[in-house]
Order: structure tokens, then C-alpha cells, then sequence
């Protein structure tokens, strides 16, 4: 099998993108994603429509994947998928094709949790970034999630803690919307920030044990708060919306940067490894990068590509386990509720 190229077909489609890759042992030969734009009219992903969109494009999504990688189904060693964590019903769709396609091919069937491949990114091949040496931490930051994860190893992974209520991509979303801004308001509210006062207007930090976080009750503070001044200055968010998303992205970033400093602290791990769709957002990126400089750690961030929801890290995840001989059979189901596995 060392001499030997393992070439696994990836399929990721536990929210609303419909994402295949194809890899050649840990090298992307081809990340293909198609986005859903439907759920922008209704201001947040509708599970229904989602699913539905996925049974639209897994086919021709998994045919470009293919043909991008110049790949013949019939040289495929392996089909990966994501069992969950997501929504069921656009897990379904990716679940049942994964295991028709495995079982026509007569090929082995790798299920990845959705937040193990998240963390195990930084291990796809890539001659600009280096791979983060074990033991380290991961802090995984989307709209479904936020985990501080101890990853001793590929497979032996630790939850040290994770949001209570809301996860962070959904605290920007909806605190966008709040403000008037169009889903997906996360990266909008980015780019307002980086033009505002970051201490204009002070939002309370939630109180939280341990290395757990919570977002709801920021939510509802900034809701109030932007009631209150449009009650008395109805153009209010339109004269200070810059420093608004200042103040909103400020209050956030603290809230990740003091969680993820108290878990460096409590476990002496320097090495910090952050993914998932809202470690593009620049605050994060700078807030991390700052601590590299002052605190002496080691930082590692994935491409863009492979921080948002995409195969290729669904895909690493399968090439790790094929090298272990750990498949499943035809008997598995989604999950959306699945915790990353500590054996």
C-alpha cells in the first residue's frame, strides 16, 4: 500500500454547500463547491430547501470533481463522507449517495465526523503552510460550531470546551441582521469593521465556567441596545454602522482570544491551530497572530478554501483513516448530532 497511490472521493454536504474532492493520498486533486444562494431571500439556510439543492447538485458536483482531477471513478480507492454533525436532511444526501456509489464500485466506505476533518485540514498537503506538530489546539470557529478541541493525535481528540447556546458564525449572522445587514452578514460585518472604532460601543462579555462559551444573551444585549438608540435616533445604525460591526467584532474576537488564552495556559500547549468558516474573519486572524508575537506561540491557519465547509478536508480525513483500514459498512446512518470521537 506505501508504494501505492490511494485516490478517495470525498463528499461533504452537511449544510447548504454541496462540496466533492478528489485526493491522491494527502494532495488535492480537485475541491469542487457548489453554494447554495437560495437561502440569502429568507435570511438564514432553510433546512428543507437545503436538502433539496443537494439532491440538485451532488451529481454534477461529484462528475466536476472527477474530471477536474482527470480521475475515473473505477480508479478510486475509497468514498468518504460526512456522517455529521449538520442538518439531517442534507446529511441524507450525501450519506446515500456515498453508500450507493461505494457499493456500485464495489470500493470501501469511510464515514468522517464533520468537526474531526475541520481540525484535520491543516494536514492536507501544501507547500505554503506547515502542519501543526502534536500534541496542539484547535480552536474550530463556523456557523454551527465553536470548540477548543486538546488533538493529541489524527484520531485521539479531546473537547475542552464548546458554546452553550449559539455558535459563533450564527452570533455574526444574526447580530448583522439585527443591524440590517444581508445574510451571510458575518464576512459583511468584517469588512464594516475594519473601517469603525472598536471601543465605540462597549457590549458586556457573557460570563462563562471553564472554557466554555455562549452567545446568546450578547445577542440579545446588542439587540436591545440598537432598540434603544433608534427609539430615540431612528438613523442611528446608518450614522454608526461602521463602528457598530467595530464593537460587535471587538466584543466577539475577546470572547474566542480569552477562552483560547485560558485553555494555552491550563494545558502549557503553545501550538494553536484555528479552522472552520470564521477564521477567515480578519479579526480573528489578527488577534491570533498578534498572541503568536507577544505570547510566543506557534499559530496555524488553513488556506480559505479549506476553512469553510469543502470535501478536500472530508477527504483528508478519509485518506488518514484508508491508511488505518477503517471503513464502515453499509448499515450507517447520518447522525446530527455526532460528537469528533475520542476512542
Amino acid at each position: 500500500m506505501k508504494n501505492q497511490n490511494i485516490y478517495i472521493l470525498a463528499i461533504e454536504s452537511s449544510c447548504d454547500d454541496t462540496s466533492a474532492a478528489v485526493m491522491c493520498n494527502d494532495s488535492v486533486l480537485s475541491n469542487v463547491v457548489a453554494t447554495q444562494k437560495i437561502h440569502e431571500e429568507y435570511g438564514g439556510v432553510v433546512p428543507e430547501l437545503a436538502s433539496r439543492a443537494h439532491q440538485q447538485h451532488i451529481v454534477p458536483v461529484i462528475h466536476q470533481a472527477l474530471a477536474k482531477a482527470n480521475i475515473d471513478k473505477n480508479q478510486l480507492s475509497a468514498i468518504a463522507f460526512t456522517r455529521g454533525p449538520g442538518l439531517l436532511g442534507s446529511l441524507l444526501v450525501g450519506t446515500s449517495f456515498a453508500k450507493s456509489l461505494s457499493l456500485g464500485l464495489d470500493i470501501p466506505l469511510i464515514e468522517v465526523n464533520h468537526m474531526q476533518a475541520h481540525i484535520l485540514a491543516h494536514f492536507i498537503k501544501d507547500e505554503a503552510s506547515t502542519k501543526p506538530e502534536f500534541p496542539f489546539l484547535a480552536m474550530t470557529i463556523s456557523g454551527g460550531h465553536t470548540q477548543i478541541v486538546l488533538v493529541k493525535d489524527y484520531f485521539s481528540m479531546e473537547i475542552l470546551g464548546e458554546t452553550l447556546d449559539d455558535a459563533v458564525g450564527e452570533a455574526f449572522d444574526k447580530t448583522a441582521k439585527i443591524i440590517g445587514l444581508p445574510y451571510p452578514g458575518g464576512p459583511l460585518v468584517d469588512a464594516l469593521a475594519q473601517k469603525g472604532n472598536p471601543k465605540a460601543f462597549p457590549f458586556p462579555i457573557p460570563k462563562v465556567k471553564g472554557l466554555d462559551f455562549s452567545f446568546s444573551g450578547l445577542k440579545t444585549s446588542i439587540l436591545y441596545f440598537i432598540q434603544k438608540q433608534t427609539a430615540e435616533q431612528p438613523d442611528f445604525v446608518e450614522q454608526h454602522k461602521e463602528d457598530i460591526c467595530a464593537s460587535i467584532q471587538y466584543t466577539i474576537v475577546s470572547i474566542l482570544m480569552d477562552k483560547l488564552k485560558k485553555a494555552v495556559k491550563q494545558t502549557g500547549i503553545k501550538r494553536v491551530a484555528i479552522g472552520g468558516g470564521v477564521s477567515a474573519n480578519s479579526g480573528i486572524r489578527a488577534a491570533v497572530q498578534k498572541a503568536e508575537k507577544e505570547k510566543g506561540w506557534t499559530t496555524f491557519i488553513p488556506k480559505f478554501e479549506y476553512c469553510t465547509d469543502n470535501a478536500a478536508m472530508i477527504g483528508i480525513v478519509g485518506f488518514l483513516k484508508y491508511r488505518e483500514g477503517d471503513f464502515t459498512d453499509q448499515s450507517i446512518s447520518a447522525k446530527a448530532r455526532y460528537n469528533i470521537p475520542n476512542p
